[in-house]
C-alpha cells in the first residue's frame, strides 16, 4: 500500500478541504433556502476557527469541547447581530453581512490573543478524516430532517414570497433568525475542523475572497437539494488543484463561474427537476 501512503501524504489536505468546504457550502445553503443573501459565513468560520484553536492551544479540554465552542460562539454572535440586520433584504443584507465580515477580520488583525496579522501557529493537528465524515454526515442528516419539517416548509415559503408567508401566519423574523444561527453554527464547526488540520490560521483566511468563494460553491452546485452544495464544493475545491498555474486568478474565475451559473443555470448544476426532465425527454433515444 505504498502508493496509498504516498497519495494520502500528498492529497490529504485537499480531501479534508473538500469535506470542510462542503459543510461551509451547506451553511450558506441554509440561509439561501430562507431567502437570505448573507456573506457572513466566512466570518463565522473565522470565529469558530479561532475559538476552537485557542481552546486547544491554551487548555487541556478535549477536542469535541473545542469544536462545540467553535460552533456555539458564532451562533451567539449570529443571534446578536441577526436581530437588527435581518430586517434588511437582498443586496442591503449582503452589504451589511459583508461589512460584519470585515469588522471580524479587522478585530482578529488587531488583537494580541489572536496573534494579530501573523495569526495563530502551531495549532495541534487533531482533525482526522473520520471527524469530517462524521460531522458532514450529521449536518446532512439534520438539514434533511429540517427540510422535510415545518421549519423547512416555512423557509421555502419565506424564500418564495415573504409577504404571503407573513399573511399566512409564518413568523418570518423568527425563521430568518433561526436560519442565520444554524448557518453560523455549521460554519463555526467547519472552521474549528479546518484550523486543526492546517496548523495555522490568519485574518486573511476569513475576508471578502473566502466569502465569495463559499457563495460560489453553493450557487454553482445548486440549492434545489442538499446534494448541490456538496457537489459545488467538491468541484471548486478540486479545480484549483487541476489548474494550479491559474491560481492567481481564482477570484476572477469564481466571479465568472457565478455569473455564468446565474445566467444559464439559475438553479445550479444539480437541479433534480431539470435532470428528470432531460431523462424523460430522451428516454426513447436512450
Amino acid at each position: 500500500m505504498d502508493w496509498w501512503d504516498g497519495f494520502w501524504a500528498t492529497y490529504n489536505t485537499v480531501i479534508f478541504s473538500i469535506g470542510v468546504n462542503a459543510m461551509l457550502a451547506l451553511s450558506i445553503y441554509v440561509t439561501l433556502s430562507c431567502g437570505l443573501l448573507s456573506l457572513a459565513n466566512a466570518a463565522f468560520m473565522g470565529i469558530g476557527a479561532y475559538t476552537a484553536a485557542l481552546i486547544s492551544m491554551n487548555t487541556s479540554l478535549p477536542f469535541p469541547i473545542a469544536l462545540a465552542a467553535g460552533g456555539a460562539l458564532p451562533a451567539l454572535v449570529a443571534l446578536i447581530i441577526g436581530i437588527p440586520t435581518l430586517r434588511l433584504s437582498g443586496v442591503y443584507l449582503a452589504m451589511a453581512t459583508l461589512g460584519f465580515g470585515e469588522v471580524v477580520r479587522v478585530v482578529l488583525l488587531n488583537m494580541d490573543i489572536t496573534g494579530g496579522p501573523l495569526g495563530l501557529n502551531g495549532i495541534p493537528p487533531i482533525t482526522e478524516w473520520w471527524h469530517i465524515v462524521l460531522l458532514l454526515g450529521v449536518t446532512l442528516y439534520v438539514l434533511a430532517r429540517i427540510r422535510r419539517s415545518k421549519i423547512g416548509r416555512a423557509f421555502e415559503a419565506i424564500k418564495e414570497d415573504e409577504i404571503a408567508a407573513r399573511l399566512m401566519g409564518v413568523n418570518v423574523s423568527g425563521y430568518k433568525l433561526l436560519a442565520f444561527v444554524i448557518g453560523a453554527t455549521i460554519a463555526g464547526v467547519a472552521g474549528g475542523l479546518n484550523a486543526h488540520y492546517t496548523f495555522t490560521i490568519g485574518p486573511a483566511n476569513y475576508g471578502f475572497e473566502p466569502a465569495v468563494e463559499l457563495l460560489t460553491m453553493t450557487v454553482f452546485g445548486g440549492i434545489s437539494s442538499l446534494i448541490g452544495p456538496v457537489i459545488g464544493a467538491t468541484f471548486l475545491t478540486l479545480l484549483p488543484e487541476v489548474l494550479r498555474e491559474f491560481n492567481d486568478y481564482r477570484l476572477a474565475a469564481n466571479g465568472i463561474i457565478l455569473v455564468l451559473v446565474i445566467l444559464y443555470l439559475p438553479k445550479g448544476i444539480w437541479d433534480p427537476r431539470r435532470i428528470r426532465a432531460f431523462f424523460k425527454k430522451n428516454k426513447g433515444a436512450i
